[in-house]
């Protein structure tokens, strides 16, 4: 059995065969660390990261060419890289896609599959484009954090929940905090905008609120 495995490998690449898989690995690659460059919208952009997306490309099409149809030489080079630990922290779940996407290309590029490296190319990175487009509003997240302090006495709560619930169509208290010093409470929302409300109107019509101040509105990137 284990003879038979090791004589298994009908897939041979001529010298021009291995340039041009590499090639359009490469070039495919670049295209979606362009893509990744001009749509990132995370925490915080990495240039070493967009390298990588083309270099993992092209060692992933030189994998594959080296594994061939070889089952006996595929199991070794899963022993021989599961001893590599990768330790560098995702900054955002859409890396992870474009990381899959690079594999993906390598895989098919290693292989000679080039109509299924260019095609995934451009139907994903269209993809990956509108989805990353600010102008389409059903991609658009409205949650939102609003924190602001009270501190005229007793919180009357009915005054701003009210407001809440005209311009929100749900919002849930994430902490309410007292200043001993001031007599003050600092009150923290999940909000969720209405698609027909502005976050603008919303500050303003707190604003009139007596007692509310120090009214501030984060965009929640964790829930978008």
């Amino acid at each position: 059995m284990i003879e038979h495995l090791q004589t298994v490998n009908v897939f041979s690449p001529a010298v021009s065969e291995i340039i041009a898989n590499v090639f359009i690995s490469l070039i495919c690659s670049f295209v979606v660390s362009l893509i990744y460059r001009f749509t990132y919208r995370g925490p915080g952009y990495s240039g070493s990261f967009v390298n990588s997306i083309v270099f993992l490309s092209v060692i992933t099409s030189l994998v594959i060419m080296v594994i061939g149809n070889n089952l006996a030489r595929a199991f070794g080079l899963v022993g021989a890289l599961s001893i590599i630990r990768f330790r560098t922290a995702i900054k955002d779940t859409v890396d992870i896609v474009y990381i899959f996407l690079a594999l993906a290309i390598g895989m098919a590029g290693g292989v000679g599959y080039h109509k299924v490296a260019v095609t995934g190319t451009v139907v994903v990175g269209l993809i990956l484009i509108l989805f990353s487009n600010d102008k389409i509003s059903f991609f658009l997240s409205n949650q939102y954090m609003l924190q602001f302090t009270y501190s005229n006495g007793t919180p009357d709560e009915k005054s701003f929940l009210q407001i809440l619930s005209n311009h929100c169509s749900g919002f849930e208290i994430i902490n309410v905090r007292s200043n001993e010093i001031d007599k003050s409470f600092e009150y923290s929302y999940y909000i969720h905008v209405k698609k027909n409300r502005s976050t603008n109107q919303l500050l303003y019509d707190l604003q009139k609120v007596k007692g509310i101040k120090s009214l501030n509105i984060f965009f929640d990137q964790q829930n978008s």
